[in-house]
């Protein structure tokens, strides 16, 4: 009996969270009809904002790939001085609320001689789509390391050592057997990454500003729509990103999730 109300309990618990959170859902994509939700959609605003996104996204998924990888496996197969402290550094983005990260990304970039160098050089990062770039990737790139360092450290090491035993350089020995091992933890990060870096807002408001057909991504345009009164559009933009989170989770779940890791 005891073991039965449990499981009532924790089922009924499960089930009103899930209600919750599909009325959420289902109040925004059904607040406006279809008619008007499509003529919003391919408005040139939101055609923008939508461009924007998947280029700045893909962009800043690609760096957190490429930085990831190796930085990952460094905590991951390596003993050091200082590995915790580093680690609790690496991992501080995630933590962080993404508006913070912003301001250090806008200190950074804005008034040191670091950010006043690189904007001689051309690379200007405030208030530019290159700082919508940046802001994606300091803020992601914690999760990336999370989930390739935890995929390395599910992949036997012996592996590596049998390749260097056939003649393989370390790096070859890498690439030839614990990269392909890795595919699945990659692909996981990769659409989990991709995700967030399409609905990140906090970070980006801070470093990109948000001006209009410049660097209004499609959180930034639900931001602008509503403060301009401009419901129709938020809820535009809204949807698109309530789409692409559902697509996301589902693939992550079925294709990459975390029990497919190792």
């Amino acid at each position: 009996m005891q073991r039965a109300g449990f499981r009532q309990i924790t089922l009924a618990l499960m089930i009103l969270l899930t209600l919750f959170i599909f009325a959420l859902i289902f109040e925004i994509i059904s607040h406006t009809d279809t008619v008007s939700l499509i003529t919003n959609i391919v408005s040139p605003e939101i055609q923008f904002a939508i461009r924007l996104s998947l280029m700045t996204s893909l962009i800043s998924t690609m760096m957190c790939i490429i930085v990831a990888v190796p930085v990952s496996y460094a905590l991951a197969r390596y003993d050091f001085h200082g590995k915790a402290l580093i680690t609790t550094i690496l991992d501080l983005p995630m933590a962080l609320p993404p508006i913070v990260a912003g301001l250090g990304l806008l200190l950074v970039f804005g008034t040191t001689a670091i950010g006043h160098y690189l904007t001689d050089l051309g690379l200007k990062f405030v208030f530019t789509p290159l700082g919508i770039v940046m802001a994606q990737f300091t803020v992601n790139i914690s999760l990336m390391l999370r989930i390739m360092r935890s995929t390395f450290e599910g992949i036997n090491p012996r592996y590596e050592h049998v390749a260097q035993t056939l003649g393989c350089t370390p790096f070859q020995a890498f690439i030839k057997t614990t990269l392909p091992l890795s595919k699945n933890g990659m692909l996981a990060g990769s659409v989990i990454t991709w995700s967030r870096a399409m609905g990140e807002f906090g970070a980006v408001l801070m470093l990109a500003g948000a001006t209009r057909m410049k660097t209004e991504t499609l959180p930034i345009a639900l931001y602008l729509n509503m403060s301009s009164g401009e419901l129709d559009l938020a809820i535009a933009s809204a949807t698109i990103l309530i789409g692409i989170s559902a697509v996301t989770l589902y693939l992550f779940e079925r294709k990459g999730g975390i029990a497919k890791l190792h």
